[in-house]
């Protein structure tokens, strides 16, 4: 069931990052951000009702409430008006926290590939912080880019890969190790690559001049 609301994580964050390289408008996607929060909140509290208990299901389950509240939390946002300041610093806690599901991804649970996930998931919600929080709107574009490719490398095709029964815990370290770096080598090159570039006016941005949608994930 997770696996599912995975899928869909993706494609909410690859219409995010979309949003905000001023390809959707902002309060269609704010629709389907409420869908996919909903959803990201059902799920964790169906998961944890079923685990009887079960500390570590309830530990793996948890976290997906990160994402569900932040996806509500912009869907609500964008369509309302909402100053993004709320939703900068609620992203701040999560990538805190996201380190912390790294740690037990790598140590507790032998799922290095997620531990990366959970690394590349802690990287986005800080640059959302820095966009959405501080308003550091020179870098939205380079953002909206990490947020489209992080709906496909984090969401989509971990999803798909599950839920085919392809990912294989054999290959638990060759997987780890190819997602860090890519994230290393396409993350990095973005930036030397889009920072010399003028950044697009935030009305072209987002639809919505000083409330940048694009925040999650």
């Amino acid at each position: 069931m997770a696996n599912v609301g995975l899928l869909f994580v993706g494609a909410v964050l690859f219409l995010n990052g979309l949003m905000l390289l001023g390809k959707v408008d902002s309060r269609a996607a704010a629709v389907f951000n409420l869908f996919v929060g909903g959803l990201q909140v059902l799920t964790p509290t169906y998961l944890i009702i079923a685990a009887n208990q079960n500390a570590q299901q309830i530990l793996l389950a948890s976290g997906i409430f990160l994402f569900g509240f932040t996806y509500l939390y912009v869907g609500i946002g964008l369509l309302m008006g909402l100053d993004s300041t709320g939703v900068g610093y609620y992203s701040l806690f999560v990538a805190i926290v996201a380190l912390g599901y790294s740690f037990v991804s790598f140590r507790q649970f032998g799922d290095q590939p997620f531990g990366v996930i959970w690394l590349y998931w802690a990287f986005l919600w800080f640059l959302f912080f820095l966009l959405l929080g501080l308003k550091l709107e020179s870098l939205t574009t380079y953002i909206g880019w990490v947020t489209a490719i992080e709906g496909w490398v984090t969401g989509v095709i971990p999803a798909f890969l599950l839920l085919s029964g392809y990912w294989a815990a054999e290959n638990y370290y060759e997987i780890a190790i190819a997602l860090g770096a890519f994230g290393v080598l396409t993350f990095g090159g973005l930036w030397f690559a889009l920072r010399h570039r003028r950044p697009v006016p935030p009305a072209q941005e987002y639809g919505t001049p000083g409330h940048p949608a694009g925040s999650h994930g």
